[in-house]
């Protein structure tokens, strides 16, 4: 009923004058002005819960829809409510809303199911717990692995005193680095699918950089790990799991679920179809509305089946995925004008960004196109990012499959793997951050994370730089 009437007042919007318009911003016309609102709310994510950490926790959702505000409305002003308009629709439902949609399947899927035992977080256990999780990012995506394997990872730990350092390699190898060998691992990949990369392509071409990322990680962590869980008075008194259940799975009904989601996305990729609707300026094609639909039936199928016993043996609760999706639906709005100037080109107020990735002989740099894809992607959503570059290579899939296939492995990895580098590069990083604080877990803070990061995860992507995109 809600998805109907949202469609109903789309198509009303549609049809009044100025919202029948293209959703395309000119960048080159923008000041960087236009980014301090995204600039705000990076901020605020990173400072607020240092310094009003109540405040924070009450208000995060206000604090993302004033700096949302503080875009839309002065864009309002100045280019019309006809353009503000068509940018919120399109951003809205070319992007947010089927977002949200996905993550809540997945969240609600995943949370369904419940390994139920104990497992005991030795660092030997912890590490093959994250080399499965990578295993299965490429397979059920970064934020599906995430989803299904965050609880019992944090369960299995809570007989620890340092679990911190569990959840940021998580992060590192689950939420993101895992899900760059298919189109299904991590949105950048799906796009560069929808744009005629074949499925395979990615396996080919970046399994050695991913086999390298991940094991690499695997083994700083079980060395780090090792030291804590050696560390005197490492291990609590009392274990808060009992060890006198079994090892096994409930709500298994949702792993049935879970290959629908899979299935779902891919149908959407895979199904061409001619019929498209345009509400407000934006094309909205029949597989996308399908998917949509469906796994919003999925996500209340899986609600109805799901014994309430095992959401709560799980301590499912939707205070995640609302602070997920209140800090997105903020970050979706406010980045319009951001990816509008970078899709400039030269011509926008980063052109020397983009200039940057380009030789003297007017050949592509891949080693700039993997830093430069992958630093944007550590704040910006890494898809729209992903597909800047993609066309500033020159947007032809069959060139950049092969005569250009370093520039394209480049981009990939750099979207891909880079979006570790902060809490949120990736849309899992924060559900995951959120999960393991709501389970007592200390997290680092914005800034502490990307120490973490910058001490662990940069070093390595030098290193690759060197070996594989010079």
């Amino acid at each position: 009923m809600k998805l109907t009437r949202g469609l109903a007042v789309a198509s009303l919007l549609a049809a009044l004058p100025g919202w029948a318009l293209a959703a395309d911003i000119d960048g080159s016309t923008l000041s960087v002005l236009w980014g301090v609102p995204f600039a705000g709310i990076l901020l605020s994510i990173a400072l607020m819960p240092l310094l009003a950490p109540i405040f924070w926790h009450h208000h995060f959702g206000k604090v993302a829809a004033a700096w949302g505000l503080a875009f839309l409305v002065p864009f309002a002003i100045t280019f019309g409510p006809g353009m503000a308009g068509v940018s919120l629709v399109h951003a809205l439902l070319a992007e947010y809303i089927p977002f949200v949609i996905l993550l809540t399947a997945l969240f609600t899927v995943a949370g369904g199911i419940f390994i139920r035992g104990n497992l005991h977080g030795s660092p030997g256990l912890n590490t093959a717990i994250l080399a499965i999780g990578a295993v299965l990012a490429s397979f059920m995506g970064t934020t599906g692995a995430s989803m299904l394997l965050i609880r019992p990872l944090i369960r299995a730990n809570d007989n620890r005193k340092h679990v911190a350092h569990v959840v940021v390699f998580f992060i590192f190898i689950v939420s993101n680095a895992g899900g760059s060998l298919t189109p299904l691992g991590d949105p950048p990949l799906f796009l560069g699918f929808l744009k005629g990369v074949d499925f395979f392509w990615t396996v080919s071409h970046i399994f050695q950089e991913t086999l390298f990322l991940v094991g690499a990680l695997l083994v700083i962590f079980f060395v780090l790990d090792s030291w804590y869980y050696h560390r005197r008075e490492e291990l609590l008194r009392t274990d808060p799991t009992p060890d006198s259940r079994s090892i096994g799975f409930d709500g298994k009904v949702n792993f049935a679920l879970l290959g629908a989601v899979v299935a779902l996305v891919l149908l959407s990729g895979f199904w061409k179809s001619s019929v498209v609707f345009n509400i407000a300026g934006t094309e909205v094609g029949l597989p996308g509305i399908v998917r949509d639909v469906g796994l919003i039936i999925v996500t209340l199928v899986s609600l109805w089946l799901t014994p309430k016993k095992v959401h709560e043996d799980n301590q499912f609760g939707w205070g995640p995925m609302q602070e997920v999706a209140k800090l997105f639906a903020g970050i979706f709005l406010t980045i319009i004008p951001v990816i509008a100037m970078l899709k400039a080109g030269v011509n926008g107020p980063f052109g020397a960004i983009v200039a940057a990735v380009t030789r003297p002989d007017g050949s592509p740099d891949p080693a700039m196109y993997f830093w430069a894809a992958g630093a944007l992607s550590s704040f910006l959503d890494n898809a729209p990012t992903y597909l800047v570059f993609f066309n500033t290579a020159g947007g032809d899939p069959a060139v950049l499959m092969t005569t250009l296939a370093p520039t394209l492995a480049a981009i990939s990895a750099g979207a891909v793997f880079m979006g570790a580098n902060t809490y949120i590069g990736n849309a899992p990083n924060l559900m995951v951050k959120a999960i393991a604080e709501d389970r007592g877990v200390k997290m680092p803070s914005f800034f502490g994370y990307m120490l973490w990061s910058g001490g662990i995860l940069v070093p390595l992507f030098v290193v690759m730089t060197f070996i594989w995109f010079r």
